[in-house]
C-alpha cells in the first residue's frame, strides 16, 4: 500500500502511527497539495492528504477512514475499540484531536497563502478559538492512557499528533498553560515509540 502525504501533515503522521501499531507496511509517497500537476487530485477529488492507495480497490481518504481500514486489516479492535462506550469515546476524542489539528492547519494556510495585509483577523481568531477551547478541554481531562500492553487507540493518536503539530508550527507555545497535557504527551511518547519514530523533519 502507498500513502500519499506530506512529511509535516499531522493527519499523515496519524496514519503512519496507525500502520506501525497494526504491523502494516506503507510506502510513503510525497504529495504536493498546491501543485495542480500532482496526481493527488485524481486520487482524491478534494486534493487533500492523506490518501491510501491499495493494490486492489479504490483509493481511501481521509485519515479517519484510513485508520478504520487499517484497523480492519489488522483484525479489528487494534486502533478502534470494537463496541460500546469505549468505541464512542475513542472516536469522539479523535474528532477533537483532528479538529485542533485542522484549526491549526487553517491558521498556517492563512499566513502562507495570503499576503500579510489581507489576513482575515476574524478568521484567524475563529480558528485559534477552536484550538484554545480544545486544549482547555484536554487539560481539564487528559485522555486516559491505555495499559502498556495495549496499542494506542485512534483518539489518543489524533490528540498526540495535534499537539506535535502545535509544537512544530507554533513553537510549542501551548505547553506553558497546559502542564497536565504536557505530562500526558510525554507519557504517550514513552509508551508509543511510533510517535517519536514519525517525528516530522524540522
Amino acid at each position: 500500500m502507498k500513502l500519499r502525504s506530506s512529511p509535516l501533515s499531522p493527519f499523515g503522521r496519524k496514519v503512519k502511527i496507525g500502520a506501525i501499531l497494526c504491523d502494516l507496511h506503507l510506502d510513503v509517497v510525497a504529495a504536493d497539495t498546491s501543485d495542480p500537476a500532482d496526481p493527488l487530485r485524481a486520487q482524491n477529488p478534494l486534493g487533500k492528504i492523506p490518501v491510501l492507495l491499495r493494490d486492489e480497490g479504490a483509493a481511501i481518504y481521509d485519515s479517519r477512514v484510513i485508520m478504520d481500514y487499517l484497523d480492519m486489516q489488522a483484525g479489528g479492535g487494534v486502533l478502534i475499540p470494537a463496541h460500546g462506550e469505549a468505541r464512542i469515546a475513542a472516536l469522539t476524542l479523535m474528532a477533537l484531536g483532528d479538529g485542533i489539528a485542522d484549526a491549526a492547519l487553517l491558521q498556517v494556510y492563512e499566513s502562507r497563502f495570503r499576503d500579510p495585509g489581507t489576513h482575515g483577523a476574524r478568521w484567524m481568531d475563529h480558528q485559534a478559538g477552536k484550538v484554545t477551547r480544545g486544549l482547555a478541554a484536554l487539560e481539564a481531562a487528559p485522555p486516559t492512557l491505555l495499559p502498556v500492553t495495549a496499542a494506542a487507540h485512534v483518539g489518543e493518536i489524533a490528540v498526540a499528533c495535534a499537539l506535535g503539530y502545535l509544537d512544530l508550527r507554533f513553537a510549542g507555545t501551548w505547553r506553558a498553560a497546559h502542564p497536565a497535557l504536557v505530562g500526558w504527551l510525554d507519557a504517550f511518547s514513552e509508551r508509543v515509540p511510533a510517535f517519536e519514530a514519525t517525528t516530522p523533519p524540522v
